[in-house]
């Protein structure tokens, strides 16, 4: 299950604010090939789920995963907070084999396509 932190679900619920279909109401994570350690998190407004997305709720806000990435990204945490850079999430995935310093690339132990998901 995917836990969001309060500082990330309030950030989430701001950015949601300023999306321009007042349909986008669920927020996709997935993962993308690229990034320094092999694969990268993405983070989506969608208005509906497709029918294989594994879906859970955090904060009362509705996150969907693609049923393939689900091993690499149920068990994850995702906090925001700002510092000197600026803001940003932090993603926090004890699925991932390695992580990259940036903090937004990840690799796993297993083998994945490297299509988005």
């Amino acid at each position: 299950m995917v836990h969001l932190s309060k500082a990330a679900a309030n950030e989430i619920r701001r950015l949601k604010s300023q999306q321009t279909s007042e349909n986008a109401r669920v927020l996709r994570i997935g993962m993308q090939s690229g990034g320094c350690s092999d694969w990268s998190y993405t983070l989506e407004f969608i208005t509906e789920p497709n029918p294989s997305d594994q879906l859970t709720t955090s904060e009362d806000l509705t996150i969907a995963i693609a049923a393939d990435t689900a091993p690499y990204l149920g068990d994850l945490s995702l906090d925001y907070s700002e510092d000197l850079m600026g803001g940003g999430f932090r993603f926090h995935n004890p699925a991932a084999a390695s992580t990259c310093g940036c903090g937004h690339s990840f690799s796993v132990s297993s083998s994945l396509d490297s299509s988005p998901v």
